[in-house]
């Protein structure tokens, strides 16, 4: 993957030193990176910690692996993460602890009085074929590294919420066989939409309330203290999962898409109705059950918090979506980039 274009001063002095060996950055980059601004919509912050999270993922063509644990580098992400996850406390309270055995029923009442924006039912029976290619590019930031984020938190977990983790993560993985991982199903999906399914391809066009969700991701599963909140997260995602992929492989059956072409989506409908049980219960449940009674409120609290900014922050994005196409827009920063012409795409 290529290094992206920058967005504003932090992503253009991060862009120009990456470039080059490994070297002190200037205090003057941390104190603008942890500045006050838009925040959740700061395409200047959103990608610069895009870009420092990636060196922990597959990194950049060209960039030296030094710059993984640079302490001035560390020190840009420090002051980029303390700011976004200043705006997170802003939109999302962090909710008040419950004992365990309430943990599966407290987060499916979270994710029961979510009201977001309808974009499952759009795709499903309103999106074109452009519409729905934009939102697979969207989404190809996070599924063609799906699950790496959460498997972050595997070493930190120990007894029955590690076992019910690496059960998920499993199947994520395609339970040993390449072809049936999760990113690979993705990718399969992207061919047969004419988009260039390369990793990380469409970095540039995408905009900042997208690049928030997944910095999200990789927020919490990097920190320790944020454990329960990458448990929390993960348990949303699984548990409004099953019925919007339902809908986004019919959509895209709608617009002429064959098997090859759903069946990413089609994966998740069942898997994922199996993932949602397992993820409230053994994992969520299991974690704050088996805490040391020092860490359990604070750790219930955080994980309660992590699957709020999950549905909050995917209501944002659903919403960004919704209100470009109504407009007659494109939901990206620079449509041109899509990749190959709809000429051919899904038989067009």
């Amino acid at each position: 993957m290529q290094l992206p274009q920058p967005r504003g001063p932090i992503s253009a002095g991060l862009v120009d030193a990456l470039a080059r060996a490994p070297h002190d950055l200037p205090d003057s980059l941390a104190a603008a990176a942890g500045a006050a601004g838009g925040d959740l919509d700061d395409e200047d912050l959103q990608l610069s910690l895009h870009v420092c999270y990636e060196l922990h993922y597959r990194g950049f063509d060209g960039v030296d692996e030094d710059w993984e644990w640079h302490p001035s580098l560390l020190a840009v992400r420090r002051a980029a993460e303390r700011r976004f996850e200043a705006a997170l406390r802003r939109l999302v309270p962090v909710p008040a602890a419950v004992p365990p055995a309430q943990v599966p029923g407290a987060l499916a009442a979270l994710v029961e009085a979510d009201d977001g924006p309808g974009l499952s039912k759009y795709l499903t029976a309103r999106a074109t074929l452009e519409q729905f290619r934009e939102f697979v590019m969207h989404r190809s930031i996070y599924h063609l590294r799906e699950a790496d984020p959460h498997t972050w938190a595997i070493p930190r977990l120990a007894g029955r919420a590690k076992a019910a983790l690496v059960e998920v993560q499993a199947d994520e993985y395609g339970g040993g066989r390449p072809e049936r991982m999760h990113a690979e199903l993705f990718r399969t999906t992207m061919d047969r939409l004419g988009l260039d399914t390369a990793y990380g391809a469409h970095l540039d066009a995408v905009p900042a309330v997208t690049l928030a969700t997944n910095n999200l991701m990789s927020l919490f599963g990097l920190h320790r203290r944020l454990r329960g909140a990458v448990l929390g997260h993960l348990a949303a995602f699984e548990m409004t999962s099953s019925l919007p992929n339902r809908r986004y492989g019919n959509g895209l059956r709608r617009l002429g898409g064959d098997d090859d072409a759903t069946r990413f989506y089609d994966e998740h409908v069942e898997a994922d109705a199996v993932h949602e049980q397992i993820a409230a219960h053994d994992l969520c449940g299991g974690f704050c059950a088996d805490l040391p009674e020092r860490e359990r409120e604070q750790q219930t609290s955080l994980l309660l918090f992590g699957a709020a900014c999950a549905l909050a922050l995917d209501g944002r994005f659903a919403a960004h979506l919704l209100q470009r196409w109504e407009a007659g827009e494109s939901s990206l920063r620079q449509p041109e980039s899509s990749g190959r012409s709809l000429v051919g795409a899904l038989g067009a």
